[in-house]
């Protein structure tokens, strides 16, 4: 039973208890995070503002399991994570989470497809599934067309977009995308917003980004302000 089908619709999908990141030790000690707490429920976009320093990337690579907290607990589906080895916090990402980045992340030399069916590989997908799972995720965002062209024949909207395509090939349950629209401009920014949201209303999936665009913030169902590794605001 994966995380989407043990989630009950009245519990949160993720959910951050008094969570603390520290990086470095005495004097020289950066309090990343400071007792911050959230509940995410399934099937919203969520996004995370707050200035550069703020604490929102140090969170959201918590909350996808990329980094452990200092203090405190985090939960997805259900089960606490926050203290998964390093294999098992692998083995969560590969399945239930697709991982987005302000800077595509796109092998240069590979096509669209080739990007899309790479990242299926690391997810660990079957590769009878490679071509029906790839070319499906590149319908979604619309580049089945563009599927045999490299990251430098795109726009940066088309590279995104495909970017997305490789994060829910594998149909994970929650996407963490860190600043996924600061390098395209707000037309191309919209696009992307535009899948996002689709995503979550037509295909189940839980969204969570950050980023200080308010147009951008506009398409969330729920904002959490950070500020000096606290939250100090939600709406």
């Amino acid at each position: 039973m994966n995380a989407q089908q043990q989630q009950a619709s009245s519990s949160p999908l993720v959910k951050a208890e008094g969570v603390t990141r520290i990086f470095g030790r005495g004097s020289a000690a950066v309090h990343a995070l400071r007792g911050a707490s959230l509940s995410i429920p399934s099937k919203q976009l969520i996004a995370l503002r707050g200035r550069s320093g703020s604490g929102k990337t140090t969170l959201i690579n918590i909350l996808g399991a990329l980094d452990r907290p200092t203090e405190g607990r985090v939960f997805f589906g259900g089960n606490e994570i926050s203290g998964y080895s390093e294999s098992k916090r692998n083995a969560l990402r590969r399945k239930d989470m697709g991982l987005i980045f302000q800077s595509f992340g796109l092998v240069p030399l590979m096509t669209a497809y080739e990007n899309v069916e790479f990242g299926l590989r690391i997810a660990g997908v079957k590769s009878v599934n490679f071509k029906s799972y790839t070319e499906s995720a590149l319908e979604y965002v619309g580049l089945k067309a563009r599927m045999k062209h490299r990251p430098f024949e795109m726009s940066g909207g088309e590279q995104q977009r495909v970017a997305i395509a490789r994060a829910i090939a594998h149909k994970p349950t929650l996407i963490l995308a860190d600043e996924p629209t600061a390098e395209l401009d707000s037309k191309m920014g919209a696009q992307v917003m535009r899948v996002f949201k689709d995503l979550v209303q037509h295909e189940g999936m839980t969204i969570i980004l950050t980023t200080h665009d308010p147009a951008i913030m506009s398409y969330a169902d729920h904002v959490y302000a950070l500020e000096d590794g606290q939250i100090v605001d939600a709406t």
